[in-house]
């Protein structure tokens, strides 16, 4: 009888300097190279491809990575939590809130209101269960240099919270180009377990992907380097059972003749990989749209909600 797969290092053709590479790069547990691809092992570690091919058939086996019935499924659905965004109309919208175990993408045009809701739930998060939140913190990747302290104070006071306690919660780190954001979202599953972390928020996605890569000719590096980034923060929703929740710039699309022509950045692999879409867009005075675009369970849909001095508010 085989060895017993408990660590990384139990793997074949994973040797010490091999494990101390794959931790170094996120990769810690037998699970997370049971998912992962053989482009990412030979890339973080230099193995090759048969080893690599190897390690991840072996992962994949001791976890019994296999088909299993709907039944099971529907039970760990039941783990599934939901963050409320401060407006119940949306909220109702979206399933009762925020979603843990995926990505939820916001995107919109300038002050259309994504990063209001990020703040909200940043705050809200830290609410019992009871109330609306998940009783954790919030890791927020600061892509635009948008996070305020004092948004966050505004809102706490308003919840009766102290500003203090809700600020020591939210951990925030500056992304400064795509690649320290890409290796901030590999780092995060540390913070993740180490302060009880229930929400990641990314704001934005795709300011230092558009920025850095222009031009036809470099589309499909940034598209590769976007949907590495992508699947990281796909699995760390999934395997920690966190909500991540993007916001996402737009562009106008000349080719819509009809309707409207504003479209988000990162084309379909940022489509495939967020499993919740919504579009804001500004109304009249405080008033904010939001659309429900795309959902695996929840039909099409529109909410309408308010963006004050104490938070998003109802109409």
């Amino acid at each position: 009888m085989g060895k017993k797969i408990k660590e990384i290092q139990d793997l074949p053709g994973i040797g010490t300097q091999a494990a101390e590479k794959l931790i170094l790069a996120g990769y810690k547990t037998v699970e997370s190279i049971g998912v992962a691809s053989p482009a990412e092992l030979i890339e973080v570690a230099g193995l090759g491809e048969v080893t690599a091919k190897k390690a991840i058939g072996a992962a994949r086996e001791a976890l019994d990575m296999g088909f299993e019935s709907a039944d099971k499924i529907a039970e760990r659905r039941k783990l599934v939590g939901k963050i409320t965004t401060g407006s119940k109309e949306l909220d109702t919208m979206i399933g009762g809130g925020i979603e843990t175990g995926s990505i939820t993408e916001i995107y919109g045009k300038y002050a259309s209101g994504k990063t209001q809701v990020c703040f909200q739930t940043a705050v809200t998060v830290q609410l019992p269960v009871e109330k609306g939140g998940l009783g954790g913190g919030c890791l927020w990747i600061d892509a635009e240099n948008s996070f305020r302290p004092e948004r966050i104070t505004s809102i706490a006071k308003a919840m009766k919270l102290k500003p203090e306690d809700v600020l020591k919660n939210i951990m925030v780190a500056r992304a400064y180009n795509s690649d320290h954001q890409t290796l901030l979202s590999e780092k995060a599953s540390d913070v993740v377990k180490e302060k009880n972390i229930k929400l990641v928020i990314v704001d934005s996605l795709t300011s230092q992907f558009r920025s850095e890569f222009l031009g036809r000719g470099q589309l499909s590096d940034r598209q590769q380097k976007l949907n590495r980034h992508m699947r990281h923060l796909m699995k760390l929703a999934e395997m920690s059972n966190v909500a991540v929740l993007v916001t996402n710039q737009v562009m106008q699309n000349p080719g819509i003749l009809f309707g409207d022509p504003t479209t988000p950045i990162g084309g379909e692999i940022v489509a495939h990989n967020s499993k919740t879409r919504l579009y804001l867009r500004k109304s009249k005075e405080d008033k904010r749209v939001a659309k429900l675009v795309d959902s695996p369970s929840l039909p099409d849909g529109e909410a309408i909600f308010r963006v004050t001095e104490d938070g998003l508010v109802d109409v």
